[in-house]
């Protein structure tokens, strides 16, 4: 290969097992290229070919293990020549530094269009070598370790890389050019050795120049990263970047591929080491499980690195998915590029929810365990987006059956509007929501948090559980408030602002209401004491925790004085049983 041109010419070994009695196995490679022998367990066999289909006998028992060799040249299509609009492999000159490079980018269905190859997300290799010949005055990059580099005396060279890991078929990758090698180390907590950042960059002595300083940050990220998902997935080999002429970046296993560096861009395709290359989507429906967690990369390296930059980030990221009223996270169209990678849907949305997911946990330890044990659990394979559903109940207790099916699989969002009144140090509110597609998504129930201002105090924000369209709250011993409120103020949920008005249609008549729909915690919230208003005999509450642990349990008389301050500040849910009704109340306790 070189740097001028797509052409190659190559041999792959295919090793693999037969997980039953095997007949033939079944593999991909783009119709324009010419076979000249495929060899199975080192002999030539007879083989069938439709288009770019190739069925080869294997003859394999349950158990055995078997080689596919195949001998093959020609020239990759181009996104022109191919119908699907792919270019598994490409070949451009920089208009910046000048640079002719050629490279593969194989996502997400063009790995066969320049090597025999199995395209399953789910049947991950156990490892790839790749060995590159290429004229002399040039580097190849690829996945894992350079091994060596081999002199062929001919003008030549043989670049040998070995990539030790499980990998995706569209994860294995190369890039020749006129290039430079700049290599910097991160130093992780925990590591048990630094980790290399190898880097090849054009040689255009004013290129690394422009871009050392961040390239140079990659340290930061790596060692972030490490910090929040876990150890480096791949840190006993490196981590590095060849340059390309494109407009973007492509996660390739552990030698991600750039056309320039910036912090947003460099954090993001480092983000995907972990999300999308140690644990990969199992379905290119749920690239949410690559890019959603790649696209929050990039708004926790602003959080922890660049802290003033964070919130104007996340408020551009819900802005953009508002621009249109509708559309899922989870993609139903999964053999549309341009859905799967939705810069709007996949990429913003999806990180979005990552976002409100956090919120609802109220608990960043919590929430970093969660993906830090979601890597282990899923290391070297794939996953799909209800897998991760499933890891943030168990470890939390909560239920987010809602929240998938209004937030992953649903559509659209919700626009607040506030109505409230004042009546003397109490404060009645209603909440009321409509949603941009009610169609299919007519209700979200995640919490909501509203900022009250109080003159002469400090301000106060409540986290309230949304359940219906419209919700009333009643608020006691608040205090006086200001007309100053504010609805979801840290940017936790994508959502819009309708009104907030103050009323005077909002007092309630208790006594008209049902015994249990009278009962209410006051006041709410609480320093750890409370009472039960309006309630009129002996009860029986239950305290529980959010994950759904029984704390206290205790008979209670009207009036009486609850005092849980030995439970700690949190949210708790009252239970309390009278005439044979249960009424449920949610405490926030400080």
């Amino acid at each position: 290969m070189t740097n001028t041109s797509t052409s190659l010419s190559g041999s792959v070994l295919m090793k693999a097992s037969a997980n039953e009695v095997l007949d033939s196995a079944l593999f991909e490679l783009y119709s324009s290229y010419s076979i000249s022998e495929i060899r199975v367990n080192g002999l030539p066999v007879n083989y069938a070919r439709v288009n770019s289909a190739i069925k080869v006998p294997v003859n394999a028992l349950q158990g055995d293990f078997f080689t596919i060799e195949t001998d093959y040249n020609g020239t990759p299509p181009t996104a022109a020549t191919n119908p699907l609009g792919g270019a598994g492999m490409s070949q451009g000159s920089s208009p910046t530094w000048g640079a002719e490079v050629v490279w593969s980018l194989s996502e997400p269905f063009s790995a066969y269009e320049w090597f025999p190859c199995k395209q399953s997300l789910t049947d991950k290799a156990d490892s790839s070598y790749f060995f590159i010949t290429i004229p002399s005055a040039l580097k190849a990059g690829s996945n894992g370790l350079l091994t060596q580099v081999v002199d062929l005396g001919n003008g030549t060279s043989r670049y040998e890389w070995k990539h030790r890991h499980p990998i995706d078929y569209y994860l294995i990758s190369v890039s020749i050019s006129s290039y430079v090698e700049y290599n910097v180390f991160a130093n992780p907590v925990d590591a048990p050795n630094p980790i290399l950042i190898q880097n090849y960059i054009y040689d255009n002595p004013q290129t690394l120049a422009n871009f050392q300083n961040d390239i140079d940050e990659t340290v930061d990220f790596m060692e972030l990263f490490y910090e929040l998902y876990g150890p480096y997935p791949f840190e006993n080999e490196k981590y590095g970047h060849c340059m390309a002429p494109f407009s973007g970046g492509m996660e390739h296993q552990t030698m991600t591929t750039q056309g320039f560096f910036n912090k947003g861009l460099t954090s993001h395709e480092l983000g995907h080491q972990w999300w999308g290359d140690h644990v990969t989507c199992a379905s290119w429906c749920d690239i949410w499980i690559n890019e959603g967690f790649a696209s929050y990369s990039e708004y926790l390296m602003l959080e922890n690195l660049y802290p003033n930059e964070n919130d104007g980030h996340m408020a551009d990221v819900h802005d953009n998915v508002m621009s249109q009223n509708g559309g899922s996270v989870w993609v139903l169209d999964s053999l549309n590029e341009n859905r799967i990678f939705s810069g709007r849907l996949t990429y913003d949305k999806g990180a979005a929810i990552i976002h409100s997911m956090r919120y609802m946990l109220n608990d960043d330890t919590q929430f970093f365990q969660i993906l830090k044990d979601f890597q282990n659990q899923y290391a070297n394979s794939t996953a799909y987006g209800v897998n991760f559903k499933e890891s943030l109940e168990l470890a939390s207790g909560l239920d987010f059956t809602s929240f998938f099916e209004e937030w992953y699989f649903g559509e659209g969002y919700p626009t607040y509007s506030l109505l409230w009144e004042q009546i003397g140090d109490d404060l009645i509110i209603e909440v009321n929501h409509t949603t941009s597609k009610p169609n299919v998504t007519a209700l979200f129930t995640n919490d909501l948090d509203i900022k009250f201002s109080r003159p002469g105090q400090s301000d106060t924000t409540i986290r309230f559980q949304i359940d219906n369209n419209s919700n009333t709250f009643n608020l006691s011993n608040i205090g006086t408030i200001s007309s100053s409120i504010s609805i979801d103020p840290e940017n936790w949920i994508i959502n819009k602002i309708g009104s907030i008005i103050e009323s005077d249609a909002l007092d309630l008549d208790e006594n008209t209401l049902p015994i249990t729909d009278q009962l209410r915690l006051s006041p709410n919230p609480s320093d750890g004491t409370f009472t039960i208003a309006n309630l009129k005999e002996s009860a029986k509450i239950r305290v529980y925790d959010l994950n759904g642990k029984t704390r206290r349990e205790v008979q209670v008389q009207p009036n009486q004085l609850i005092d849980i301050k030995d439970l700690g500040s949190g949210y708790y849910i009252i239970e309390i049983q009278v005439d044979n009704t249960t009424k449920r109340l949610r405490l926030i306790s400080f």
